[in-house]
């Protein structure tokens, strides 16, 4: 899964878009400048591949890469700060946020965002923070189960991050390489506790690059114990692993680009996310031509392929999409 420079396509990109081995491509801020130009590049991008997975980080709050145009997503916390008040009306609107969410975004072409987040909010963590429903993991499983429930009704597919957890640290994996000292037992305990709960609703997952020093010496992306042993066998996830952003600091460990995409593979991931470089995408492109790709994951990203849409013009005259969008609003 490869990324795109801005509004339009290049030369460079219609022909990486045209490489079999590109899957995937994720949109960013960068990529968005209103829902026109949008449609035009997804149209642009359906001509040379049709097939091709689209997605977005587009959770909520802080991370919400398309604004103008589209409903404004509060930040989960919010929906869970409800829940304490209200547990009824905040699982009512954790459902209706992600049919909402979900149904702007196939409206418009996107295939999936990345989301639900499965992470606790330990209070510590900067990069994950808001975007967590709560601390509480009986909490973020209720509520993530609504927000899934309702894209699964606008008929998207839910991704939920980041396995087995990254509230618990300090450190920004997009920056440095956080390590969680705690115990198998302990992750068991808490911050697994959501995606053992809700792995049969999910479609995919995201795995953090964090390393759990007392489990495995390597980051969770990159380690056949946590998505293989755990995440597959233990929980018996059947859905599409997606790896972390492999151009993150927190990926580095695991050596140069190519390294880092057959590290990730070979521990279990079906796709690989390189953004943000170019040159390391081409690099993975390059060494990976000769890789021999497995059968099941090819077959579990076909089963990500959206089968309908709705249309812009139905949302805006349905009431509960106007109801929802304006409870929305208010919660920001």
């Amino acid at each position: 899964m490869l990324d795109l420079d801005g509004y339009e396509l290049t030369e460079q990109e219609r022909r990486l878009l045209a490489d079999p081995l590109v899957g995937g491509l994720i949109l960013f801020t960068r990529n968005y400048r209103d829902p026109w130009q949008l449609q035009a590049l997804i149209h642009a991008v359906r001509e040379i591949r049709p097939e091709i997975l689209i997605a977005v980080d587009h959770e909520g709050g802080r991370v919400q890469r398309f604004r103008d145009g589209f409903t404004r997503i509060p930040a989960m916390a919010r929906i869970g700060t409800l829940f304490h008040d209200d547990p009824e009306a905040a699982l009512e609107l954790a459902w209706d946020t992600g049919w909402l969410m979900a149904s702007e975004l196939l409206a418009y072409g996107i295939d999936f965002t990345f989301a639900p987040v499965l992470d606790l909010d330990y209070g510590v963590s900067e990069v994950i923070g808001d975007r967590a429903f709560s601390r509480r993991p009986e909490i973020v499983t209720r509520l993530a189960d609504a927000l899934i429930e309702g894209m699964h009704e606008a008929g998207m597919p839910a991704i939920g991050k980041h396995f087995p957890g990254h509230g618990y640290v300090v450190a920004d994996s997009h920056t440095d390489l956080p390590v969680d000292s705690r115990t198998l037992e302990e992750i068991d305990q808490s911050c697994l506790k959501p995606f053992t709960a809700l792995s049969a609703q999910l479609d995919g997952v995201m795995p953090a690059h964090v390393v759990y020093e007392q489990v495995d010496a390597r980051p969770a992306g990159f380690s056949p114990f946590w998505l293989k042993d755990v995440l597959r066998r233990k929980l018996g996830f059947k859905g599409v692993i997606f790896s972390d952003d492999l151009g993150m600091a927190g990926a580095h460990v695991a050596g140069d680009f190519r390294a880092r995409a057959v590290a990730a593979l070979e521990a279990g991931c079906d796709m690989v996310l390189v953004c943000n470089d170019r040159e390391g995408a081409l690099q993975v492109l390059d060494g990976l031509k000769d890789y021999d790709f497995s059968p099941r994951s090819q077959q579990r990203l076909a089963e990500l392929q959206v089968m309908s849409r709705p249309g812009l013009d139905s949302l805006d005259s349905d009431p509960r999409y106007n109801r929802v969008a304006d409870q929305l609003e208010a919660l920001n």
